[in-house]
């Protein structure tokens, strides 16, 4: 490939050598008297010009085309990238067709109608008739174009049916971070972004008892496979973007402005490494806003299996609060009965700052005294 670059910027030197000088003959002998001879002459390699330059340009724009296929994206694994893939590539289709019959009028008609003996150009002022037609026509397909662009939106950025199931996906620089809702009836606890340190990364609010068994991982994304996925998108810095290539899912992660995307990933991994040949295909979550220096980094693994997979994967994940037990300090106390269960038996006991606690006053007796937080 490097080899055809250099040969094709060889010739595209050469052929501009040639214009400049020719240009330059054509500023000398300007005002000096042509023979007609010689304007037919130069008339005729001009426009041979023009038609071997459309077929020499047509000819490596469809080598080009052909050459390129093997780097494209495998067919969508979900049903919208199929329909969106089928828009792109119809666009795509109406947009050559024009292209090139545009051209191809543009270069022939400089060889059909090059000047000539004793040829004289006829004056043609109007055609209301053949405005009409070059008017009408692109308006209506672009219409049609417009139209079914925006159906497919529509549907695709419907709100997702209700038997989704919901996941989180947090961007900071420079990674990012999935969060599942654990068994609790596919619901996500609630977050706040003053809560976020080390130990609760995604700003996990526990005084929400639906967060009590969520489950964060900055390594991968495990979904289930033909069931609607619902991805809730947060951004905690700056502007990131979620891009799965191989679903055709794309939504911006913004700072202040959560964002979601629902689809249907209809192909496990396996299913893709059996379609691709390849036996290390794994599918991807990339970041496409340019977010900092570390910005090449910012990538998870998807995992797509089927439910029965995905639900034994999910029952073997420990939730935050058990993993990272510090963080029951932030339970008010009318919930620790609920969430005993999913701390270590040593975290169970009221913590430091619980809203009261007994101290020991002299003579033996205690006195309740009231922390403020």
């Amino acid at each position: 490939m490097v080899y055809i670059v250099a040969l094709l910027a060889v010739v595209f030197l050469g052929l501009a050598a040639m214009v400049v000088s020719k240009m330059a003959a054509v500023v000398k002998n300007a005002g000096g008297p042509k023979e007609e001879g010689q304007i037919g002459l130069s008339n005729k390699i001009n426009g041979a010009l023009f038609v071997v330059f459309f077929v020499v340009g047509l000819i490596g724009a469809v080598w080009s085309f052909m050459y390129a296929r093997q780097f494209f994206l495998p067919e969508a694994s979900s049903p919208h990238g199929r329909r969106t893939d089928n828009l792109f590539w119809i666009s795509m289709a109406m947009i050559t067709a024009a292209f090139v019959l545009t051209n191809a009028l543009l270069f022939i008609f400089a060889w059909m109608y090059q000047h000539k003996e004793g040829y004289k150009a006829a004056y043609y002022p109007e055609n209301h008739k053949l405005e009409l037609i070059w008017t009408i026509v692109p308006a209506v397909i672009m219409a049609v174009m417009v139209f079914t662009g925006w159906r497919a939106w529509r549907d695709i950025m419907a709100e997702a049916p209700a038997n989704a199931q919901v996941f989180e996906i947090v961007g900071k620089q420079f990674n990012w971070i999935a969060r599942y809702p654990g068994v609790d009836n596919n619901k996500l606890g609630s977050f706040n972004y003053k809560l976020i340190d080390n130990n609760n990364e995604t700003g996990i609010d526990y005084t929400d008892e639906a967060s009590f068994d969520d489950f964060v991982s900055t390594s991968e994304l495990h979904i289930p496979a033909n069931k609607p996925v619902l991805l809730k998108i947060r951004a905690r810095d700056v502007l990131h973007s979620v891009f799965i290539p191989h679903l055709r899912v794309k939504m911006d992660a913004v700072p202040g402005m959560p964002t979601r995307f629902w689809f249907i990933a209809d192909k496990t991994t396996d299913e893709m490494r059996n379609i691709t040949g390849n036996p290390d295909f794994t599918y991807e979550i990339a970041c496409t806003e340019v977010c900092g220096q570390g910005h090449f980094s910012m990538r998870i693994r998807l995992v797509v299996e089927d439910e029965a997979a995905w639900e034994a994967w999910c029952k073997q994940q420990k939730p935050l609060l058990t993993s990272t037990p510090e963080l029951a300090t932030r339970i008010p106390a009318s919930l620790k009965a609920k969430a005993a269960k999913y701390l270590p038996a040593d975290a169970t006991a009221a913590p430091a700052d619980s809203s009261t606690a007994s101290v020991p006053q002299q003579g033996g007796v205690s006195v309740a005294t009231t922390t403020l937080r």
